[in-house]
């Protein structure tokens, strides 16, 4: 397993050991022990799986004050996953990294505690599997408005289809002040 930093600190690519021959591939999506290694959680308490259709955006999401790190992997199609830091103080507040997470890279991000999440299905469907570091509370979560022009995410889809939740998502200059404890 290999472990690589982004620009913002905290989020990392992961990028699974894969032995395949004419019969197929395996890989190990997680080891603990490796994990902790390499500065990732040791420990999830929830798994996750969706199914999306081309164009479909979920986020950006995010939970506080019990918040959630996020292990992301597509096990099919593709997806392009963001990550957004809207940890209050921090110097790369509003700042968001974003990587093509397909079936053939089989490459994982990971999106720590202070961030809001979010992808955009660019495959005819996409299945996505992620972990968390705690219990989904969804009194608790918040939705960052996905095109809020002071992020500038690129999104390579210009007019995604978005549940009613995700398009009404606050600005980040009107986000409450979320401390990461």
């Amino acid at each position: 397993m290999k472990v690589e930093p982004t620009k913002l600190d905290g989020v990392l690519l992961v990028t699974p050991q894969v032995f395949g021959d004419d019969r197929g591939f395996f890989m190990e999506t997680f080891n603990r022990d490796k994990a902790l290694e390499l500065g990732l959680p040791g420990e999830f308490v929830q798994d996750n799986h969706s199914k999306s259709s081309k164009g479909v955006l979920r986020g950006l999401h995010y939970q506080t004050p019990q918040w959630q790190g996020k292990l992301v992997r597509t096990v099919q199609g593709e997806i392009f996953d963001v990550a957004v830091d809207i940890r209050d103080g921090s110097p790369t507040f509003g700042e968001w990294v974003g990587f093509y997470l397909n079936d053939e890279n089989k490459q994982q991000l990971y999106v720590p505690e202070g961030f809001a999440h979010g992808f955009v299905v660019t495959s005819d469907t996409a299945e996505v599997v992620y972990k968390c570091t705690s219990l989904y509370a969804p009194e608790q979560e918040g939705s960052v408005l996905w095109n809020d022009p002071e992020i500038g995410i690129d999104w390579p889809i210009a007019e995604p289809v978005l549940s009613a939740k995700d398009e009404v998502g606050q600005l980040i200059k009107d986000l409450p002040i979320l401390s990461v404890t």
